[in-house]
């Protein structure tokens, strides 16, 4: 746990130092392919302030919560999509992993290259979204958990922005 505070420490200074600087992006709408759609949207965004975490019980299905619907292509399984993200637990509200501050995360959907939570409610996002998910334990990590930053059973929350559809 100690390892992981610098690390997440790092990480949200990172993603603070990268809210500044210039805008000279936008003046030019052309579009080279998916390298510039991702770096636009990813540049419209910012990383979640205060995540809302439900008070009371965590649901035992998984809820999908749209935050900004987005206006581009829709993610299906078999997709390549790329995201930020940022993910707490439902029990504390305390952060254990985000992507700000470092590359958006690439990853197949429906591939099971990830959370089984990830697979289902990331479908039929649209990019320029924003989502929230609360997975339960048995779409996240179960009863093994992730040591030492998920403990068994958790249920999780994530924020997450699709950037880009392949």
């Amino acid at each position: 746990m100690k390892a992981l505070i610098p690390t997440v420490a790092s990480c949200v200074a990172l993603a603070v130092a990268g809210c500044g600087g210039d805008d000279s992006s936008s003046g030019s709408t052309e579009s080279t392919g998916a390298t510039t759609a991702k770096s636009t949207a990813a540049a419209k965004k910012t990383k979640p302030g205060k995540v809302f975490v439900s008070p009371g019980p965590p649901p035992k299905k998984l809820v999908v919560d749209d935050l900004e619907k987005g206006s581009g292509a829709v993610a299906k399984t078999g997709d390549q999509v790329t995201v930020q993200y940022v993910g707490l637990d439902y029990k504390n509200g305390k952060e254990f992993d985000t992507s700000w501050g470092r590359e958006p995360f690439v990853f197949e959907l429906g591939g099971g290259l990830v959370i089984a939570g990830w697979d289902k409610g990331v479908e039929g996002m649209r990019v320029g979204g924003r989502r929230q998910l609360t997975v339960p334990p048995d779409l996240a990590y179960g009863a093994a958990g992730s040591p030492p930053t998920i403990a068994p059973n958790s249920t999780l929350v994530f924020v997450i922005d699709l950037l880009a559809v392949e």
